[in-house]
């Protein structure tokens, strides 16, 4: 356990500084948006690696598709996710969220289900576009909400000298004052939550897949990997109709219909309470110059190649493990996606371990150390691939110990970012938009289906950015940003000075 957490317990939700009406609050709070943010992000991951499932259960055989048309959908998806992602992270500080977040959920989910009427690759790759076009934005939109409504995480700010010594914050503006919580992982946690359903719609992907190869094959007419994409488009739209009642939207901008008069003062005054800037008060209009300010702060940089290298060590993308159970040529359609759900099960238990652990014990740095170690075994292996088949199932089923890791790499850039909205609000953009846009084409160079199931081009490529990422966040991070990112080295005498200081004026450059 590290140092910000010594004196509560690693399972306690609520600290015995908050009131009864803020544990009410809080609880009525994790319940709107945990439970739906977990819904959206399974059915997002679903909807965007099912066309992988559909490709093993009859798709490339029924339509003739023997080149590079899987890699080529998904490079499409992520293009289309970069686009997409620009203009709508424009509304994130003008539409309400509640409107928003459910609204571009509904469109994809519309466009998912159209899909099972494709009979071309033309066809697919427009509908692939579309979907991806509607769900570019929806991450750094629930991170956004999220980081709306939680205190900060002294494990950012922690620093281990006197408040006076402080740094600057990332976006220093006139009179800032630097916020310190006394809840270190009250982000960390719910975030924690929400990742979950990146495994968990890896999971549900295929077992929806090989359930409807076996179940539904030839009913109306229509082959499984077709009534997929039906089953999988209307849960997407279901839950997007739920979210326009329940998604609480953000302190400035509520939902009125789930929340209170009463309950959103109180929201607000934990902002006031714990030094952060009150609703309302922190929008600066979106202009160049804000653009200009946002792009001419060194750490920005930083934290794009911190999110470039996360992005490309990340196997799960390319549907390796798919393809190469395809093509052991030993199994159905339905029981190659029904085993290739054991990946992104064990992916829930390294989501608990990794990404709660980076809050409650581990502490960031080292659960990034854990996660890429584990990745580069398990890219060393595939690299050399002449090894015993058991060691390429060990491999394929580690592959989700590093994608689990962005809710760490997300929710520790939120921290540093939030002192603007609008400047949070473009920053995230950019660490989702230059990430995505070169994993968009490095696809295509290194993945391509035809060198499926080894891609040794592409494990090797994610085997150096694994090993860069180590490096990245040992010494570039630590460089940059000038505070102690190891949690556990910050003394429990440091944390209790800066927490029982007055409010630093952090002074201008």
């Amino acid at each position: 356990m590290h140092a910000n957490r010594k004196g509560t317990a690693w399972y306690k939700w609520y600290t015995a500084a908050e009131s009864p009406e803020e544990r009410k609050l809080l609880l009525k709070l994790d319940f709107l948006i945990l439970p739906y943010a977990l819904a959206m992000f399974w059915m997002y991951y679903v909807d965007a690696s099912n066309i992988a499932n559909a490709w093993v259960a009859g798709l490339a055989h029924d339509l003739g598709f023997d080149g590079n048309e899987l890699v080529n959908f998904t490079s499409v998806g992520q293009a289309a996710s970069i686009v997409g992602t620009i203009p709508f992270a424009y509304l994130f500080t003008r539409v309400p969220m509640n409107y928003l977040v459910p609204g571009i959920q509904l469109m994809w989910g519309v466009f998912t289900l159209v899909q099972f009427r494709a009979n071309s690759y033309s066809a697919f790759m427009v509908l692939r576009f579309l979907v991806g076009f509607f769900e570019g934005p929806f991450f750094i939109a629930v991170q956004y909400v999220l980081g709306s409504w939680c205190k900060l995480n002294l494990s950012i700010t922690g620093f281990p000298g006197p408040p006076s010594a402080l740094p600057t914050p990332f976006f220093s503006t006139t009179d800032s004052v630097l916020a310190i919580s006394d809840r270190p992982d009250e982000f960390g946690r719910r975030g924690c939550l929400f990742w979950f359903g990146l495994p968990l719609g890896g999971t549900t992907a295929g077992l929806i897949q090989s359930s409807a190869s076996a179940n539904l094959d030839g009913v109306a007419g229509l082959r499984g990997w077709r009534w997929m994409f039906v089953v999988v488009g209307a849960m997407t739209i279901i839950i997007a109709i739920i979210g326009f009642f329940l998604w609480p939207g953000t302190p400035d901008r509520p939902n009125k219909l789930v929340l209170s008069r009463e309950e959103i003062a109180l929201a607000n005054s934990r902002h006031e309470r714990y030094r952060l800037v009150a609703p309302g008060n922190d929008i600066t209009t979106f202009s160049w110059s804000l653009i200009r300010q946002v792009v001419t702060t060194p750490f920005i940089y930083v934290l794009v190649c911190w999110n470039v290298l996360f992005w490309n060590a990340d196997p799960t993308n390319w549907n390796g493990y798919l393809l190469w159970l395809n093509s052991l040529g030993r199994y159905s359609e339905a029981e190659v996606n029904r085993l290739g759900v054991t990946a992104p099960v064990l992916g829930i238990l390294y989501a608990f371990f990794i990404a709660f652990g980076s809050d409650l014990w581990l502490g960031r740095t080292t659960a990034i150390m854990i996660s890429s170690v584990a990745n580069i075994i398990a890219m060393t292996i595939l690299v050399v691939w002449t090894v015993p088949e058991s060691a390429l199932w060990l491999a394929y089923n580690l592959q989700y110990c590093v994608i689990i890791l962005a809710s760490v790499i997300y929710g520790w850039a939120n921290d540093i970012l939030r002192h603007n909205k609008q400047e949070r609000a473009i920053a995230l953009v950019f660490m989702q938009v230059i990430p995505s846009s070169i994993r968009a084409w490095i696809g295509l160079l290194v993945f391509k289906t035809v060198e499926a199931p080894r891609f040794l081009k592409g494990n090797s490529f994610m085997l150096a950015n694994s090993v860069c990422l180590i490096a990245w966040t040992l010494w570039r991070f630590r460089a940059a940003y000038g505070v102690c990112l190891n949690e556990a080295a910050v003394s429990s005498e440091n944390v209790e000075q800066i927490h029982h200081s007055p409010p630093v004026k952090v002074p201008e450059d």
